[in-house]
């Protein structure tokens, strides 16, 4: 076994009060406010003053000048460019056209009432606006009160009458008695108490029994087109033109 060596007078034990290796979290770090710094300074202890340290000073250029990195144009000087007479050319000049009337836009034979006496005539004016400002009223809005009927004012009016309804009580068609009439009873058949009639019915029609497939017609065969009993279907020539002027062949046979 290997000598185990110490240094001074140190050996192993418990530790006095509780130290950050025996706790898993950051511990009791966070609970006392430190006392160094600004921010956060505990308040139990003196806090001298503070100082920042500034950003050095951003170096100004000795020449603020543009300098040669400009390309002034040589041409160019204090009193303006150093050229030549130059010419340029100029666009079509445009001449106003002024319209004149010419003999055809005059009418004189409608000067007449201007050169010769006429009689005075009048023409009539369009509404004035003044006249859609005014808010008087006009003579159609006033209603003038009735003069016929009870309702007259300032008149002496004759009596009326009014002819009134036809009441439904105790006039001729009222019903005193409220009793059924002939039409509120139902009619008892005949039969309930007389022999009863004899009774046909109409059955529906008959159809004898037999074959219903459907048969064919005459029309649906074609006799003509049949090759299996004849050789072929029977076919239809014309014959030889004769005419009636050309005399016929007449052979004799001694």
């Amino acid at each position: 076994m290997a000598e185990e060596v110490w240094v001074g007078n140190w050996r192993p034990h418990r530790p006095r009060g509780p130290i950050m290796a025996l706790y898993s979290s950051p511990g009791p770090k966070y609970l006392i406010p430190p006392t160094t710094g600004f921010v956060k300074h505990t308040p139990t202890k003196l806090r001298a003053p503070a100082y920042s340290f500034r950003g050095a000073p951003m170096l100004l250029a000795e020449n603020c000048s543009p300098g040669p990195r400009y390309s002034v144009n040589p041409k160019i000087l204090r009193t303006g460019k150093d050229l030549g007479p130059t010419y340029s050319i100029l666009g079509r000049y445009h001449t106003k056209n002024i319209l004149t009337p010419g003999p055809g836009d005059y009418f004189p034979e409608k000067s007449t009432k201007h050169v010769f006496d006429s009689a005075p005539s009048h023409s009539i004016s369009a509404r004035t606006k003044t006249f859609r400002v005014d808010s008087t009223p006009g003579p159609a809005a006033y209603m003038l009160p009735v003069v016929m009927g009870p309702h007259t004012v300032g008149k002496v009016s004759q009596p009326s009458f009014s002819i009134k309804g036809r009441s439904k009580l105790g006039s001729f068609s009222d019903d005193l008695h409220k009793t059924p009439g002939p039409a509120a009873y139902r009619q008892t058949d005949v039969q309930v108490t007389k022999f009863k009639a004899p009774q046909y019915t109409m059955a529906a029609r008959v159809e004898p029994p037999g074959d219903k497939t459907l048969k064919p017609g005459p029309g649906a065969h074609s006799p003509e087109k049949v090759t299996l009993t004849k050789p072929c279907a029977p076919i239809v020539t014309f014959g030889i033109r004769h005419s009636d002027y050309m005399t016929p062949l007449v052979v004799d046979v001694e």
